[in-house]
């Protein structure tokens, strides 16, 4: 028998889990950094990697962060590109790789969220160069080989396991200053990882352990980063669970949950963790029929008796939007998401239809409970 052993954090034991009669289990290369402070590091890492000319990546909004990040670096750092935008847009990649072929950069050095960490994996994709990558949410996406990106409105995925960061600074000061909401989301898009590693095809107890330990995680320490911003505890617990869930997604495929996201996100450009909240209880619901020992996992890990009603309730519990048309979404824009989800080639427990799919994203849309 394998069992998840308790944790300081008080979270209860997982359940034990029977081992199956065979299954593969793929680890994906990390080094991990983990802790308080430990972007101060980060020079240290460089040298390890060997870089001489790194090239810093953020958001607008980061560019102040990016610049001490790169007095860190020293005499390592080249340059700042602080253009990294939601859903990888190809424009921006080709602005940034013109960056790279005029000055000499060895390294790509990523500060922010998905769309910095996003930014870097085009880049390491097209060029070959390694990434060390500081997050600054609970996205995840530093822990996997999958890079989305927007071209002319349609988002594509593709899995390497190039894509990997060979570095993931996890500091837990660099959270502190995130917003309540968007600490909020960004949990629960990593949530959906591991949610839906526990319905893959690839679903094994490895990742079974990681998936219900990374969303209690989040289940408990996002309601109390949204009650007091700068509680350390939880913006650890809350790092952890990220780190796991975001582990989850990258050694198992993607479902409907991530296949309505990218098509929400990428037709209509709504904001990326805003749309995993809102899409995951109700994706949920979809397949709650298709895999119940799943639903069990989940409904365990969130302390709740169903699954997708308790995803729902931490919904709300979290004073995010429920409604797809809070954040952006045409109502003319359904019936299309729909016919593309329908057609979505990723694996899911349960067979896309397209009459199911437009009742789940106008649920959505509206607001409503999700139903089964």
């Amino acid at each position: 028998m394998v069992v998840a052993a308790t944790h300081a954090s008080g979270l209860a034991a997982a359940p034990e889990l029977a081992v199956a009669a065979g299954f593969t289990y793929e680890a994906l290369a990390h080094r991990v950094v983990f802790g308080d402070g430990t972007r101060e590091r980060v020079a240290d890492e460089a040298d390890r990697l060997g870089i001489r000319r790194a090239l810093v990546l953020t958001t607008p909004a980061q560019q102040a962060d990016g610049e001490q990040l790169g007095r860190m670096l020293a005499h390592r750092f080249a340059a700042i590109f602080p253009e990294a935008a939601m859903h990888t847009p190809v424009g921006v990649t080709e602005r940034a790789m013109r960056l790279i072929e005029t000055s000499d950069i060895d390294c790509l050095v990523a500060l922010g969220g998905g769309s910095a960490i996003g930014l870097a994996k085009a880049l390491s994709l097209r060029s070959g160069l390694p990434q060390l990558v500081l997050p600054t949410t609970y996205a995840g996406s530093e822990m996997t080989p999958i890079l989305g990106e927007t071209r002319d409105g349609i988002k594509s995925t593709q899995r390497s396991s190039n894509l990997v960061p060979d570095t993931v600074i996890y500091d837990v000061d660099l959270t502190l200053s995130l917003p309540s909401a968007m600490s909020a989301s960004s949990g629960l898009n990593a949530m959906a990882h591991a949610v839906e590693a526990l319905y893959a095809p690839e679903a094994n107890p490895i990742i079974a352990m990681m998936a219900e330990r990374g969303i209690a995680a989040l289940a408990s320490a996002l309601p109390r980063i949204v009650a007091a911003r700068t509680d350390r505890d939880a913006r650890r617990e809350a790092l952890l669970g990220a780190w796991l869930c975001g582990t989850c997604l990258g050694t198992t495929s993607m479902g409907l949950h991530h296949a309505l996201c990218h098509i929400l996100g990428g037709t209509f450009d709504l904001p990326h963790a805003e749309t995993h909240a809102i899409i995951l209880p109700h994706a949920v619901a979809y397949n709650a029929c298709a895999a119940p020992q799943a639903m069990q996992a989940i409904a365990r890990a969130l302390g709740a008796q169903d699954a997708s009603p308790g995803l729902f309730a931490l919904l709300h519990r979290l004073e995010l939007p429920t409604a797809l048309a809070d954040i952006g979404m045409p109502e003319g824009g359904i019936a299309h998401a729909a016919a593309l989800a329908a057609r979505s080639t990723y694996a899911n427990p349960r067979r896309l239809e397209r009459p199911a799919l437009e009742a789940l994203i106008a649920r959505a849309f509206r607001g409503d409970a999700p139903m089964q």
